[in-house]
């Protein structure tokens, strides 16, 4: 993996690894993320939040973009967009969010990807990169991960990228408008 930082985070930062390339979304990507959103929308949707009205809006994407910046700056999260390296496509994101310090040193992370670009190993080249972020740039000890039982190509994505299964959490999050039960998962900086 190559890195490409200052001294101090300021969402310039590249990862590349394997086939792909992250970045910190722009407001210059509202066309191409619009695009692969709403021909990804019945793919997504039922591993996902439920969307707003305005959800692929020029506005609210300038709000998605600010609340990642703002949340870069507190060094509570990190958001990616994925593009593979070949051509520069977005074809996914990597969001790392609730990062805490102190005596857990811990982030959740979430990850979507284009219909067009499933099952082409993509996404897990994109979840290696952000490991090695996590352990090898933001000095984080753990990485949690959570997913729906029924979405089995996401468990095993998990699995084949070294994280391993903890146990199962009763209405976890609020997926697709309901209350739904996730897999936990977690993966541990390597040994010093």
């Amino acid at each position: 993996m190559a890195l490409f930082r200052s001294e101090y985070d300021d969402g310039s930062a590249q990862l590349n690894f394997g086939a792909v390339s992250l970045r910190a979304p722009k407001v210059e990507d509202y066309e191409d993320w619009a695009r692969l959103r709403a021909s990804s929308m019945a793919f997504l949707q039922p591993w996902e939040p439920k969307w707003a009205k305005d959800e692929l809006t020029h506005s609210a994407f300038k709000r998605r973009v600010r609340r990642y910046h703002e949340d870069r700056l507190r060094t509570s999260g990190y958001a990616f967009f994925v593009f593979r390296q070949s051509d520069q496509q977005l074809v996914g994101g990597c969001n790392l969010s609730n990062v805490r310090r102190g005596v857990s040193q811990t982030a959740t992370l979430g990850y979507w990807i284009g219909v067009n670009f499933q099952r082409q190993g993509l996404t897990r080249d994109a979840v290696q990169a952000i490991c090695n972020y996590c352990f090898d740039d933001l000095n984080l000890h753990r990485i949690e991960a959570a997913c729906i039982p029924d979405n089995i190509p996401s468990q095993q994505l998990l699995e084949q990228s070294g994280f391993v299964a903890e146990g199962l959490a009763r209405d976890y999050l609020k997926i697709a408008d309901k209350w739904q039960d996730h897999q936990l998962f977690s993966k541990l900086a390597p040994s010093a």
